[in-house]
């Protein structure tokens, strides 16, 4: 077993690792922030120690086997309760996914920390921490465009307009179409395009459907929300 300045050791490394990521929750208000990935961080180490070590005074005793794994590997599964309740819906709108995915890669942290596998549990940590705020920025700026997407409905009589014109009409200014569906409609002599589409302003999809509603062929366009 490590010596008693080894395990010292061990458990401030995992509480240095996991406030390195709780600072970045922290930050933005979660409700898991930087006490929370500390204590699950430093627990985890704990049980590892514990699964690892703790049972060295039974060794050797008849039918007596040690698995170190066994304790250990139930901080995967327990880790999953705790990161639960950070996951709240709102709206329709599901928070607190990426916290609770913290929650449980710093449990992992905590683990290899308490079995002494240091060079990748700060691997893992400079790695959690560039997804969490390196990749910030890219992740709104996705986020940004899917703000902008529009549903657009156009009904048309294909005997009098094809689908190509209705596309061509499309691409003008900042209109861009994401996804196309085409939908025959109970009325066999109709058919339905079902457009996903992305716009720098509502008003110019809205000047766009309304050119669309004038050309020949077209029956009817409707605009709504994704």
């Amino acid at each position: 077993m490590p010596g008693t300045t080894e395990v010292v050791v061990r458990l401030l490394m995992a509480a240095l690792l996991g406030s390195a990521v709780g600072l970045e929750r922290e930050r933005l208000l979660w409700v898991a922030g930087l006490r929370t990935h500390m204590l699950v961080c430093v627990g985890s180490a704990l049980v590892m120690l514990v699964s690892a070590f703790g049972f060295a005074d039974v060794l050797g005793q008849p039918n007596v086997v040690l698995d170190p794994s066994r304790v250990a590997a139930q901080v995967v599964s327990g880790i999953g309760f705790l990161g639960a309740g950070t996951i709240l819906l709102r709206n329709d709108v599901i928070h607190g996914l990426t916290t609770a995915a913290s929650l449980w890669t710093v449990a992992a942290i905590g683990l290899a920390v308490g079995g002494g596998l240091y060079v990748p549990a700060v691997a893992a940590t400079v790695l959690i921490l560039l997804i969490l705020v390196g990749l910030k920025p890219l992740e709104n700026r996705l986020h940004a465009d899917r703000r902008k997407l529009r549903s657009l409905r156009v009904e048309i009589d294909p005997s009098r307009i094809d689908r190509d014109a209705i596309e061509a009409t499309l691409q003008r200014g900042s209109v861009k179409v994401r996804q196309m569906d085409s939908i025959t409609s109970p009325n066999r002599d109709h058919r339905t395009l079902q457009f996903l589409l992305t716009a720098d302003s509502s008003e110019e999809l809205e000047r766009l459907s309304d050119a669309l509603r004038a050309m020949s062929g077209v029956i009817d366009t409707r605009v709504g929300q994704v």
